[in-house]
């Protein structure tokens, strides 16, 4: 299921839709289904295409100051995927810092007693040690207390993230059978997760981080010029995920 999840979408994105039409015109000796190709291409490489739709995965969410966030039971913090950087040993790097530190900041801010990294981990890297054992180990290294952090174990989805930490508080003998939690992760993938954590039960107060597009951005005709598709794609994928989980009947 991984590997569909992750290969199945790739053709109903810019890319591979533009590279699907460019194979079918060639083939087909259609020119106009190769321009029409080349036209996706393009208008998803933008960064005007790239920010409306990274902004509409974010939701048009804002960062909260800290002084505006209400007190939980437990502070969350989603996975957000490491790089074991080439070397011997190999070293683990950061891929987002902002949701670590976020949760950081929460707990020092003293907005919940109880914080709990989640055990990312990927099948692709299967030395690489679960990212909240990692994360865990930084906390200590800036004076939080290690027995006031919880890791769940290895998961490798937010669906799985969302049921492990259910399990998870349900055993902690300092939250109670509906916890209300601040959830930490990256603005664009917050809808889907606290989709996911609702139907885990657990009520999230929203902490969104890592944002894509900067405040104030004026557009300028460079915005109108081709460079990479990424930001599309990603904003995309976020979407498409969405609404899967929202068709998806609950318990399947």
């Amino acid at each position: 299921m991984i590997y569909l999840r992750n290969i199945l979408p790739i053709f109903l994105l810019p890319t591979g839709i533009a590279l699907l039409l460019l194979v079918a015109g060639l083939l087909l000796r259609r020119t106009a289904l190769c321009w029409i190709g080349i036209a996706v291409l393009w208008l998803a490489s933008t960064p005007f295409v790239g920010d409306a739709a990274m902004r509409a995965a974010e939701g048009w969410q804002i960062r909260k100051p800290i002084s505006a966030v209400p007190a939980c039971q437990a502070i969350v913090v989603l996975s957000g995927g490491r790089i074991q950087a080439p070397g011997d040993p190999p070293v683990s790097e950061w891929a987002d810092a902002d949701r670590f530190y976020g949760g950081i900041e929460l707990y020092k801010a003293k907005k919940a007693p109880l914080l709990v990294f989640t055990g990312g981990w990927s099948p692709w890297q299967p030395e690489a040690k679960p990212e909240g054992e990692v994360l865990i180990g930084y906390a200590m290294d800036l004076g939080i207390p290690r027995d006031h952090m919880l890791t769940t174990a290895k998961v490798v989805t937010t669906d799985e993230e969302a049921h492990a930490v259910a399990d998870l508080l349900a055993a902690h003998p300092g939250t109670n059978a509906a916890p209300r939690v601040l959830l930490v992760t990256s603005a664009y993938h917050m809808q889907r997760a606290q989709m996911l954590f609702a139907r885990a039960g657990i009520e999230t107060v929203p902490f969104p981080v890592d944002f894509k597009v900067p405040v104030g951005r004026k557009f300028t005709l460079l915005d109108m010029l081709p460079g990479s598709t990424g930001e599309t794609d990603t904003a995309i994928r976020e979407l498409y995920g969405l609404l899967y989980y929202r068709l998806r009947p609950r318990g399947v």
